[in-house]
């Protein structure tokens, strides 16, 4: 096959065939194909689109290109969750426990945060002694002995997305809805999964800043589960305020455990939690109608048996949890509002940033994270606030916070009227 002959295809806004992407993704993995002709591919994808078909085709080609993870010795229904990131975003860290108390297998291999968003490998680390690489034969027999496993993604699954997501980075057609939607598909296919719960956040604090882009981007992934016999749920959920009251790595920890061991919440981060959960239930054949499945999953969680499998799940991938509420910054100092009224709005995206500045994130792959600092949030939107409340706390070990207090003020807004709050979860795409 001609690879120009492809690239003009695409360019004159043609539907490429399974053959043709094969031959451009296969060559490009292995090196037969240089960067420059893929990147000349990803350009005229990013303006031209791909159709359904070509999506999962794609998929396929990408979950094809490496490993694959095989979970049918569970002799069940594997469930995966993917969240497309946010701001104080640790449901994974909530439902996966839920899950596997109700006898769902829960094996998932997660990313690392970069930018404003964090990821749950770097949560999960701030446990002392926890291990988030697992050989394969080990995750697969925790996975079968206590239904949970958590880990870093390693190996030679989907290579081929590595290459093209480092490429995509430094060529401008990151956000591309059929790229992106192949990129996480892959992934979850490849992890063994045999239905999937997606969490596409919404807001200023998302990579989707609107509900209608969130809808093309759901709609394209639920098609790919469609075409590759996965059964996809998409959840649209608010990220238009950082999600619950804590962001930063142990912080955040230590409201997951809050949530599920003392039924302490913020209800945002809670609505959420359950309706992902729910969603699994159902995917798993655990219940028959949503209302069925959240009551099982609330009562999971006041009975104190999702909390029993967080401390099991921690144990087995060896860390103590109790480690946690040791980790400290060095200071913690309160931000007080400079204004009063109705708190109006935020930009989720500066406060994930001004988190970033503490430590708590990482602007490259090399960066290290401090796991004991972070923000502490202690209003929500709609809320009446007085000239001199404590809005937020930030926790840090480093000299001078201005710049990090003053992100926070600046990225806040307030109203005099008030202001009515919105449900975390926006719509279910099936």
């Amino acid at each position: 096959m001609n690879t120009v002959e492809i690239i003009n295809k695409k360019k004159y806004g043609e539907v490429l065939t399974y053959e043709e992407l094969q031959h451009v993704i296969t060559g490009y993995v292995e090196g037969s194909i240089p960067d420059y002709q893929v990147s000349s591919l990803l350009m005229a994808i990013y303006f031209n689109g791909l159709t359904n078909q070509e999506t999962s085709d794609l998929t396929e080609i990408m979950v094809n290109s490496g490993d694959q993870i095989d979970m049918s010795f569970l002799n069940t229904i594997v469930v995966d969750k993917h969240s497309t990131g946010g701001v104080g975003d640790k449901v994974s860290l909530i439902v996966a426990p839920i899950i596997a108390s109700l006898g769902i297998p829960f094996a998932k291999m997660s990313g690392r945060g970069l930018g404003h968003t964090g990821g749950t490998v770097d949560k999960l680390e701030s446990i002392e002694g926890f291990h988030t690489e697992l050989p394969l034969d080990k995750f697969k027999e925790q996975v079968k002995e206590q239904g949970i496993a958590l880990v870093g993604q390693s190996g030679n699954l989907v290579p081929a997305d590595k290459k093209l997501y480092a490429l995509r980075d430094v060529t401008g057609t990151v956000d591309s809805i059929p790229l992106i939607a192949s990129s996480i598909m892959s992934k979850k296919i490849a992890s063994g999964a045999d239905s999937i719960v997606l969490d596409i956040k919404v807001g200023n604090g998302a990579f989707m800043k609107t509900v209608e882009e969130a809808e093309k981007l759901a709609t394209a992934m639920v098609e790919i589960g469609k075409k590759l016999d996965r059964e996809t749920v998409a959840v649209l959920t608010r990220m238009d305020q950082p999600l619950g009251d804590e962001i930063g790595n142990a912080n955040e920890v230590i409201e997951a455990i809050k949530l599920l061991r003392d039924n302490d919440y913020s209800k945002d981060i809670y609505d959420v939690s359950v309706e992902i959960a729910s969603q699994m239930v159902l995917l798993a054949k655990k219940a028959s109608t949503i209302e069925e499945a959240k009551s099982l999953v609330s009562d999971v969680i006041t009975n104190g048996k999702a909390y029993s499998k967080l401390v099991e799940f921690v144990e087995a991938q060896d860390g103590n949890i109790e480690s946690v509420n040791e980790i400290k910054a060095n200071q913690s100092i309160d931000v007080l509002s400079d204004e009063e009224g109705y708190y109006a709005s935020v930009n989720t995206q500066s406060i994930g940033e001004a988190a970033m500045l503490l430590g708590a994130g990482r602007e490259t792959k090399e960066d290290q994270i401090d796991h004991q600092v972070g923000i502490t949030f202690h209003v929500k939107l709609g809320d009446a606030i007085k000239k001199g409340d404590k809005i937020a706390t930030i926790h840090s070990n480093k000299q001078n916070n201005d710049e990090v207090i003053q992100k926070i003020k600046k990225a806040m807004t307030y109203t005099t009227e008030a202001v009515e709050s919105k449900n975390s979860v926006i719509k279910i795409i099936k």
